[in-house]
């Protein structure tokens, strides 16, 4: 079983404060199961007879076991949470690791709702249904066996009403599992339909706003809403059943306890304490049923979401590292594409397609195509943010797929399409490339991408608060901070994925020749859209439909190629038009 082997896994570590709370409870609930007896022989042996010693004897021996009842429960109690939380903990750090180690694609299968998930709600439950088992799950059915005896020692014809209403409650019981469990697995779902709507939502709150979408989005989110509302009013109805029945149950037996009891003490076969005795002792196990059913009804849900746990668990990534990784690690920084080929899952035809150039350190290689022509694919395949399906990509000879993420970091910069900042400061996120750079290299990192200005403007300067995704500064600035980031690392390649497209022409020129001298020998290559940007690069390498239709210098590729012919006439009438 899944849930089961989870949970075993992960409480190991933790066994000896799972011995701890086993004891105590055990303690804790003989302790329990003796209190009932020294309460009937007070009313058999002290009260009937008269005896004010022995009541104050029995009831110092009481007030003893209470306390001990007491101090075992609560410690138990205590190492019982412990536990729990250090599973949770535990698979919370696990489940970070695994995602850490998928690559793109695997995370898009997978989804990012669901993962979110996964690692809050998902472990959430399994940790409740730990912490509970903890805590009642041990001394249930110690309570259930030794209630039974207890009550066996009391008046043995009696014990057909616990041989009818413990069997009664366990087929109501299961009834309601075999209910629950579908019921939970739709709602998990549903819980990631929800955080999917919700996340899209937010951060797609200004496209949202500019369209007026507001009343569609709101539909999306109402229907996603109803769903997991739906769902939930399902699982509380079976939940509103479960109580009155077990309650009603209960009274049943107590009273035909005191009713059969009654007419057996009336006929001299039991005494009065033994009755009371007894029905404490009926009481007693009822309510382990009760509990125990109460921790039934959350393993269907722990159930399900120890399933979506294992599965993320078991995934394997498919950015494996291949052979036994590099040995010989770049040095130079020559990128080469070898008849390159890759699709993403379910598209009808590859992005790219037998795609092969060179990019020489101490060079710049441009990427330029038309929209959908396959460039940022192209350079996420070289940081091994993806693999591609035929062909190979290596830096100075090592192939990439022999490196692992480390290696690569280290060898290569990539300033993302998509610039992205971390909640923080402005230090600690230029220190993304290198933990251990200076304020100096910081501020000659700004000074290179330009931002050095607007950084020392801050209150703070390399301190300035940054918030998540880096909302609270511009486009332009954050494309220059990411800029400076990639610079603080100092790799072999440099991978300007369209990071300029948020510059004016001015800061676009001034960036280009700073970087010039910046990246020294260093591999450049860039994505641009702007062919100003590129006009002095090496090589320039022209994608049409993902395929490479041309490759030189800007000027000979005004002369022979007609794909950047287009390109770059479209651009200059735009201009014209401009002016």
């Amino acid at each position: 079983m899944t849930l089961l082997r989870l949970a075993l896994a992960y409480a190991r570590p933790y066994r000896t404060w799972v011995l701890a709370v086993v004891a105590l409870q055990l303690v804790s609930t003989i302790a329990a199961l003796y209190l009932p007896s020294l309460n009937g022989r007070i009313i058999d042996e002290g009260v009937s007879t008269g005896n004010t010693g022995l009541i104050w004897a029995l009831g110092r021996e009481m007030l003893i076991w209470c306390a001990v009842q007491a101090a075992t429960a609560i410690t138990a109690i205590y190492f019982g949470a412990k536990t729990a939380m250090a599973v949770g903990r535990d698979i919370r750090r696990d489940i970070y690791r695994k995602v850490d180690s998928l690559g793109a694609l695997d995370i898009s299968a997978i989804g990012t709702g669901s993962l979110i998930t996964r690692n809050t709600n998902d472990v959430q439950q399994v940790q409740m249904l730990v912490l509970m088992t903890l805590n009642f799950m041990v001394s249930t059915p110690i309570m259930c066996v030794g209630g039974i005896i207890m009550a066996l020692r009391e008046d043995v014809g009696l014990s057909w009403l616990v041989w009818v209403s413990v069997p009664v409650l366990f087929v109501i019981v299961g009834f309601l599992v075999r209910t629950l469990l579908p019921l939970f697995r739709l709602m998990q779902e549903r819980i990631d339909r929800i955080n999917d709507v919700t996340r899209e939502q937010v951060v797609g709150l200004r496209v949202i706003r500019a369209f007026v979408r507001e009343p569609f989005e709101q539909e999306r989110y109402r229907e996603a809403n109803a769903a997991i509302t739906d769902t939930s009013i399902k699982v509380g109805n079976v939940f509103v059943l479960m109580f009155p029945v077990i309650m009603m149950i209960l009274h049943i037996v107590t009273a035909a306890v005191l009713w059969f009891g009654g007419y057996r003490v009336d006929a001299g076969e039991m005494n009065v304490g033994q009755l009371s005795a007894f029905l404490q002792y009926v009481l007693q196990i009822l309510v382990a049923v009760m509990m125990g059913t109460f921790m039934v009804m959350m393993i269907p849900r722990a159930v399900v979401c120890a399933e979506r746990i294992d599965e993320l668990l078991g995934t394997e990534s498919s950015m494996t590292v291949r052979e036994r990784g590099a040995t010989a690690l770049p040095s130079a920084g020559r990128v080469v594409f070898e008849n390159v080929t890759f699709g993403y899952p379910g598209a009808e035809r590859p992005v790219l397609d037998d795609v092969s150039f060179v990019a020489e350190p101490g060079t710049t290689t441009a990427i330029v195509g038309s929209t959908g022509a396959g460039k940022t694919t192209l350079v996420k395949l070289i940081p091994r943010l993806f693999d591609p399906q035929s062909g190979r990509v290596t830096i100075d000879d090592v192939p990439v797929d022999t490196m692992d993420r480390h290696q690569i970091a280290g060898v290569v910069g990539l300033v993302p399409q998509r610039p992205y900042l971390f909640s923080g400061t402005i230090a600690s996120n230029l220190r993304f490339g290198n933990a251990d750079a200076t304020d100096e290299e910081l501020w000659e990192a700004l000074e290179v991408a330009q931002g050095a200005d607007f950084v020392r403007e801050k209150e703070g300067q390399l301190e300035a608060r940054v918030s998540q995704g880096g909302t609270n500064v511009s486009g332009g600035q954050r494309q220059r901070l990411c800029i400076a980031r990639a610079l603080v690392a100092r790799p072999k390649v440099y991978v300007f994925d369209d990071s300029f497209s948020a510059l004016d022409v001015a800061t676009d020129a001034r960036l280009r020749a700073a970087l010039a001298e910046a990246t020294g020998g260093a591999t450049v290559i860039i994505v641009a859209q702007r062919v100003s940007t590129i006009v002095e690069a090496d090589n320039i390498v022209v994608l049409d439909n993902g395929v490479v239709v041309g490759q030189g210098t800007h000027e000979q590729l005004l002369e022979s190629n007609e794909t950047y012919r287009e390109i770059v006439e479209s651009q200059m009438s735009i201009e014209g038009a401009g002016r």
